[in-house]
């Protein structure tokens, strides 16, 4: 039973350390561009030919 008690521990410290990483990365704007790599994985980017053909 003592183990039962160490694993809901430890499972509610890893749940707490993704939900910490989560509201970190809401209140530095790592969402703010939603479309931009969406969108850009569509257009292709002429400097990166350049470079390949040198």
């Amino acid at each position: 039973m003592s183990a039962f008690f160490i694993l809901v521990i430890i499972s509610v410290l890893v749940a707490g350390s993704f939900l910490g990483a989560f509201i970190w990365s809401v209140y530095t704007d790592q969402y703010s561009d939603i479309k931009g790599a969406s969108m850009r994985i569509l257009f292709d980017d002429d400097s990166v030919k350049n470079n390949t053909h040198q």
